[in-house]
């Protein structure tokens, strides 16, 4: 079996797949920072909730905060006793068409190979994380680049934090879009900028590209969104953690 682990700036996610079978997925608050024994004892207790034997062959990691990788894979290392694999855009088989591939996010580089091998190209990945993030996949299966946009509770708790008289809310569809009052307001601002603005990059994807594109969205509000973005054709709310093992059965 294979474990993966993504590690993002708000959670940790985690899944233990026996081949292309997710028999186990889970998540963890990125903060607070945990030390290699903390690590250890969580990832270690949360695989006995499968309640089978479980044997780990191999563990890959794409991570974007460094503080947390390094701890985390000295964890698998004296827990699972195997080496683990870090996801870095040299080591995978992919074309990565930008001007510095090491600053392609590891989390991105997972989505994009499992793009690859779900869903018919070119195809958008959007991540709706805590950045809000959209990779584009050539018909050849090469990374052409991407976009990176505020996540939407990021830019919720930048604007009260910044504005006295404002207060986060639920990101939510509003009953109307003229809000009676400074909740209501918020709640439809947020709800209607962000989804103005992810239609409007995916059309000027779609334009540069020159072709129509599979728009696949991922990550905690991309069901919410999807919804009501007709320009979003699926959601696949695991599909960094399959990227991630496909990485593993390629790659690692």
């Amino acid at each position: 079996m294979n474990l993966v682990i993504d590690v993002g700036n708000t959670l940790v996610k985690t899944g233990v797949f026996r081949k292309r079978e997710l028999v186990l997925n889970g998540e963890f608050a990125t903060q607070p920072k945990k030390e290699v024994d903390e690590w250890g004892i969580l990832l270690s207790q949360w695989i006995k909730r499968f309640g089978g034997e479980v044997n780990i062959e191999k563990v890959i990691i794409s991570s974007v905060v460094s503080s947390i990788f390094a701890p985390l894979k000295k964890a698998v290392e004296k827990y699972f006793k195997i080496l683990s694999f870090e996801v870095r855009g040299e080591k995978i088989g992919i074309p990565l068409l930008c001007d510095n591939p090491r600053e392609v996010g590891a989390d991105r580089i997972a989505n994009v190979v499992a793009v690859s091998e779900l869903y018919k190209l070119p195809a958008v990945v959007i991540d709706f994380g805590t950045a809000t993030t959209f990779d584009v996949v050539s018909k050849k299966g090469e990374y052409l680049g991407g976009v990176i946009a505020p996540g939407v509770r990021c830019a919720i708790e930048s604007l009260a934090e910044k504005a006295e008289a404002l207060f986060p809310v639920e990101f939510r569809k509003p009953v109307h879009i003229i809000g009676k009052n400074t909740n209501d307001s918020l709640t439809s601002g947020v709800f209607y900028h962000s989804l103005g603005g992810i239609r409007e990059i995916i059309k000027g994807i779609k334009e540069e590209l020159g072709k129509e594109a599979k728009v696949i969205a991922t990550g905690g509000l991309g069901i919410l969104l999807a919804e009501e973005c007709e320009e979003i054709d699926e959601v696949n709310s695991t599909l960094t953690l399959e990227g991630l093992n496909f990485i593993g059965e390629k790659w690692g």
